[in-house]
C-alpha cells in the first residue's frame, strides 16, 4: 500500500498519481488539511493556511451569499457544483478555472510552510473542484519555487505569516492619492498591526502567498512596517533572515507567477530599513 511507504507527502501524491486514487490524503500538522485527490489528480486542497475556492468566491463577492446557498441545494454533490454554477450563468467556466486552480497552488504552498505529520487515506469527500485537476509534481515545483523566492526577498516565508505588520505612520494617506495599485490599496486597509498575512488573505478571500508578496512591496515602498515576530511556541524569533533550502517534502504550485521586476531590498534584524539604509530617500521609491 502506498501510504505506509511513501517517504513524505509529495512521494506519496505521486504513487497515488500513479495508482489513479479518488480520495482524500488528510494531512496532520500546523496547518495540516485535507488533499481531495480524482483520478490521482489534485481537485482540491483544504486547510487553515488558506482561503479555499469557495472562500474565495464568497468572500470577494463574486458570488452572493443567497446564490450560492440556492447552487449548494440544486446541486448537493460538490464534485458538480462548479458545472452548476456556470449553467446557471453565476461565474464564467474560465474564471472558474482559474479561481480553483489557484486556491489549490496556495494551499499547497501554505502547506509547505510547516512540517507535517502523519497522513492516512481516506473515502471521496464532495468538493469544489479544479477541473481537470493539477499533477502532484506540478504542485511540488511551485510550492518550493514560492518558497524560495519569499526567502531571497524576505527570509524565512513561515516566519513571515506570523508577523503582525502595522500601517507606517501617514500610509493610509499616501496609499489614497491615487498612485497605489488597488490590490496594496485593500492590503493596506486591513493592515492594523493584529493581523497576520493569513489572516489579511482569508479577510480579502486572496491568495497567501500574493498577499506575502504585496506586503514585502508595501514595506519597501515605506507603507507598513513589520511587528515584532515570535515562534510558535511564542518567543521572540532569532531565526536569521537569510535564503533557506528549499524543503524536501514541499507540496508546490503553478499559478500566476509573481512579476519579475527588480528584486526589493531585503531587511536586515534590528537594522534600518531599505529607505533608511540609502539616507532617508523617498519612501515612495
Amino acid at each position: 500500500m502506498t501510504a505506509p511507504t511513501a517517504r513524505n507527502v509529495p512521494a506519496l501524491l505521486q504513487g497515488l498519481r500513479a495508482e489513479g486514487f479518488t480520495g482524500t490524503v488528510r494531512v496532520s500538522g500546523t496547518p495540516g488539511g485535507s488533499i481531495h485527490l480524482r483520478n490521482g489528480l489534485v481537485g482540491a486542497i483544504e486547510t487553515p493556511g488558506a482561503p479555499t475556492a469557495t472562500s474565495t468566491l464568497l468572500t470577494s463577492g463574486r458570488i452572493g451569499d443567497e446564490d450560492w446557498l440556492a447552487a449548494c441545494a440544486a446541486e448537493p454533490d460538490a464534485d458538480r457544483l462548479g458545472g452548476h454554477l456556470v449553467a446557471e450563468g453565476l461565474i464564467g467556466a474560465a474564471e472558474l478555472e482559474v479561481v480553483c486552480t489557484a486556491a489549490v497552488f496556495d494551499a499547497a504552498f501554505a502547506m509547505a510552510l510547516s512540517p507535517r505529520g502523519s497522513w492516512e487515506l481516506g473515502d471521496r469527500e464532495p468538493v469544489l473542484l479544479a477541473e481537470p485537476g493539477v499533477e502532484p509534481r506540478r504542485l511540488t515545483e511551485e510550492a518550493s519555487r514560492r518558497v524560495a523566492l519569499l526567502s531571497r526577498l524576505w527570509g524565512p516565508p513561515g516566519e513571515l505569516t506570523r508577523v503582525r505588520p502595522a500601517p507606517v505612520a501617514g500610509a493610509g494617506t499616501r496609499g489614497s492619492d491615487g498612485w497605489l495599485a488597488p490590490r496594496h490599496r485593500d492590503v493596506l486597509d486591513n493592515v492594523n498591526g493584529r493581523r497576520t498575512p493569513r489572516d489579511i488573505a482569508f479577510a480579502l478571500g486572496r491568495g497567501l502567498y500574493a498577499v506575502m508578496l504585496d506586503l514585502i512591496r508595501m514595506e519597501a515602498l515605506g507603507l507598513v512596517q513589520w511587528g515584532s515576530r515570535t515562534t510558535a511556541d511564542g518567543r521572540p524569533s532569532t531565526a536569521p533572515r537569510v535564503p533557506q533550502d528549499e524543503p524536501t517534502n514541499a507540496v508546490r504550485t503553478t499559478a500566476v507567477r509573481p512579476p519579475e521586476a527588480a528584486p526589493l531590498p531585503k531587511r536586515r534584524p534590528g537594522g534600518a530599513s531599505p529607505a533608511q539604509d540609502v539616507g532617508q530617500k523617498k519612501k515612495g521609491g
